[in-house]
């Protein structure tokens, strides 16, 4: 089911269509501001198994969590005052931040180092989705063995809409993907070079 959302002022009527099909324990794409992402909620143990599969992945896979806001990542993370400045210069935009986590997040999300990886992208459609659905949307990038990277809703569609509770289309996005730092210990270290120009 392919959802054409306006990506300047998202409809309001299709952000909560899309979030009723996240509580429904469905699988979501989602535009962000680098590439198309595979989304479902945090706590969904069903819909991560299943997101996984979509992905072609082990679940060793690190996945990130879409935020609303610095606010909400400081309910799922351990912020420094040094670290809150660093995401403060940097977010919303295309930056995937691996922080310390905290309680909030559950077990299975977790890496061996107690981490996770979080993101605020400068998507008015991210932001509406996550402030109504009230809880970070767990994701990880539309980007699948023999497919490779999607970067038109159409195309994610055709490939996997009967995998999919819906596909929310916001534009042909960027080849481009987010830029991962890691701040779990307040030295920033980049680990993969992406969309974002890391600022220390």
């Amino acid at each position: 089911m392919l959802f054409s959302v306006n990506p300047v002022n998202p409809q309001i009527r299709l952000i909560r269509k899309a979030v009723d099909i996240l509580h429904q324990g469905e699988i979501i794409a989602l535009p962000t501001d680098s590439v198309y992402a595979f989304g479902c909620r945090l706590r969904d143990k069903k819909a991560i198994a299943k997101l996984y599969q979509i992905k072609r992945v082990d679940k060793k896979h690190p996945m990130a969590l879409l935020c609303a806001d610095l606010k909400h990542i400081a309910v799922y993370a351990r912020i420094s005052n040094s670290t809150y400045k660093v995401l403060r210069r940097h977010l919303p935009g295309p930056y995937t931040f691996i922080l310390q986590a905290s309680r909030e997040v559950p077990k299975l999300m977790l890496t061996k180092q107690k981490t996770v990886g979080l993101r605020v992208p400068d998507n008015q459609i991210v932001q509406d989705l996550v402030q109504e659905l009230e809880e970070p949307i767990l994701t990880t990038t539309a980007e699948v063995t023999d497919y490779g990277l999607f970067t038109e809703a159409i195309d994610i569609e055709e490939k996997f809409g009967n995998q999919l509770g819906c596909v929310i289309d916001g534009g042909i996005l960027p080849d481009e993907r987010s830029t991962i730092v890691d701040l779990s210990d307040d030295f920033p270290q980049v680990l993969r070079e992406g969309k974002g120009k890391f600022l220390e």
